[in-house]
């Protein structure tokens, strides 16, 4: 994905319904941008959290070094679990939003689950 490309549309679905979506972009060369929409209702219990690993896993996103997230405010699971799978994770407000830049471990530094690996 270059920084030309659209933004790639992530989902989470539950019996066909989307419950939680993001959009995923290349901003600069080991930089994705990536915004967390806010859903249109409540969603099943770790449904955020989902969203989340959907876009961490992401081939493009493992590529890179750096992630720049624009979160909904109050959005409590998606920025926990961001904190869980980047490093050095700074956050600041921003009117409706939280605006996360962290770092993304290299896939030799960290499991999908983000905890450190032992060997």
């Amino acid at each position: 994905m270059t920084s030309d490309d659209k933004p790639r549309r992530v989902e989470v679905r539950d019996d066909n319904q989307t419950v939680a979506a993001a959009e995923v972009a290349e901003h600069a060369e080991g930089t994705i941008r990536t915004s967390l929409l806010p859903s249109s209702g409540p969603a099943p219990p770790g449904t955020r959290a989902d969203l989340v690993d959907a876009v961490m896993d992401l081939p493009e996103v493992q590529a890179s070094s750096r992630l720049e997230a624009t979160v909904p405010l109050g959005d409590a699971g998606s920025l926990e679990r961001l904190r869980e799978r980047t490093e050095d994770t700074v956050t600041r407000p921003a009117g409706s939003t939280v605006l996360v830049d962290a770092d993304i471990p290299s896939t030799d530094d960290a499991d999908p689950g983000g905890e450190a690996s032992d060997a």
